[in-house]
């Protein structure tokens, strides 16, 4: 009975152990993992002081051949939408200060870029991959991701989503739902 048991046993224990190494899944609609990182300068900006903004929370590396285009391409858009209460925080993944910022010296960006020399926010919210950017609302839960390459045109019109009236009295009306009609009426 032992011996038929035993290979049972190790099976089980495999699967059970199987799920233990995957990345989190961040939900849609939920909070997401606070943190608090050095900016390039060096001082803290934890994820809490940027609550009532909607965030781009965008992970990238200097290794990322999609990073340096995507960083520049988005910095109009945060210049159209920041004083609508739009942030981008740039997290460099696992890299030190020096390389982060000869990094960043050459794109001219002027939004917040962190860094995550350790990686443990990248764990902590699942990234498998660069860049990603997750899109927080105004409570600072998840809207939305994209993974790797996108267009400014995409990330866009995520940010237009999100940048509604803070008052939801001021918010406009949603689109009418168009009714369904049977194909077997004429």
């Amino acid at each position: 009975m032992g011996r038929r048991l035993l290979p049972l046993l190790l099976i089980g224990l495999a699967l059970l152990s199987a799920g233990c190494n995957e990345a989190p899944q961040l939900a849609q609609g939920q909070p997401v993992p606070e943190f608090t990182l050095p900016r390039l300068g060096g001082e803290p900006l934890p994820l809490a002081a940027t609550r009532g903004q909607v965030v781009a929370v965008r992970f990238w590396a200097d290794w990322c051949p999609y990073c340096a285009p995507e960083m520049r391409d988005i910095e109009p858009i945060y210049q159209r939408y920041r004083d609508q209460g739009l942030t981008i925080l740039a997290i460099n993944v696992r890299q030190d200060r020096a390389t982060a910022q000869a990094f960043i010296d050459s794109l001219h960006i002027s939004y917040d870029v962190l860094l995550d020399e350790s990686g443990e926010v990248a764990r902590r919210y699942g990234v498998m991959g660069l860049p990603i950017t997750f899109f927080l609302d105004r409570q600072g839960r998840l809207h939305n991701r994209i993974l790797g390459e996108s267009t400014p045109a995409v990330f866009e019109r995520v940010v237009q989503e999100l940048i509604a009236p803070a008052d939801p009295a001021q918010a406009p009306a949603p689109p009418a739902t168009p009714q369904m009609s049977d194909p077997h009426e004429r």
